[in-house]
């Protein structure tokens, strides 16, 4: 399997990252759900992994917690930055933290690790720096995700133009390691017209394909096969995720 890029995982995060609240949809119902997910109690240290232009760093800022934001893309953080999501801003990957043992009560990574080279170093990463008693708590997509993208360019060309995601078994059973809950939901959101949709992807930095960024031109003879070809419903273009999230309690 190739290995993620992540500079340019980075880079394609970071042409998204001055506009990508306008496109954050997923992740605003992905962190509400997790969020469901939490015991309700305080937690005074928070690390946000992951943090994208900080959104919910500040949600828990709000909330009283000390929150450190941590992001692959420099210019994330400095929209983080200016929002005043955070305490403290680090750019640094979720698979080798640039941080000490312990630290946090809570760690939160929400859409995150499925950039990650290898998920089970990502999570083992995660648990790493939550204190004993703290919380990890994570969402990601499993395979099957956005299937009305791929079943549209499959008229088009036969080239990849979804990320791969691991299967819900292989997130369990790396997840089986850890005492934990978990569990997969799936979230459709509906756009007007197909490119819509691709935009909505562009727009949250979801141009990088784990098997290199494409470089096709979207031409619109092509634009049109991929609306003819795109699975309708009640008159939009749906895109579904299969969000699977994760609860894990440190002894």
């Amino acid at each position: 399997m190739t290995p993620v890029n992540k500079q340019a995982v980075a880079a394609a995060f970071g042409r998204a990252a001055a506009h990508y609240l306008q496109h954050d949809k997923l992740q605003r119902q992905s962190a509400s759900l997790l969020r469901a997910q939490l015991p309700e109690r305080h937690f005074a240290h928070v690390l946000d992994a992951g943090c994208g232009p900080g959104a919910v760093s500040r949600v828990w800022r709000e909330s009283g917690s000390q929150v450190t934001a941590l992001d692959l893309s420099s210019q994330m953080l400095e929209q983080a930055r200016a929002q005043q999501a955070a305490h403290h801003y680090i750019t640094g990957d979720i698979e080798s933290l640039p941080l000490p043992d312990a630290q946090f009560d809570l760690v939160w990574s929400n859409l995150a690790v499925q950039w990650c080279d290898d998920f089970g170093a990502a999570l083992a990463e995660l648990y790493r720096v939550v204190k004993p008693g703290g919380v990890l708590a994570f969402t990601t997509l499993a395979a099957g995700s956005l299937p009305e993208l791929n079943q549209a360019w499959q008229a088009v060309d036969e080239h990849p133009h979804a990320n791969r995601f691991l299967a819900q078994e292989r997130l369990l059973e790396t997840l089986s390691a850890w005492r934990g809950r978990s569990r997969l939901e799936s979230i459709t959101l509906s756009f007007p017209d197909a490119m819509s949709a691709m935009r909505s992807l562009k727009g949250i930095g979801a141009t990088h394909l784990h098997e290199g960024r494409a470089s096709r031109l979207l031409t619109r003879q092509k634009l049109q096969a991929l609306q003819l070809a795109w699975p309708q419903h009640g008159g939009g273009c749906p895109l579904t995720y299969h969000l699977f999230w994760g609860v894990i309690e440190r002894d």
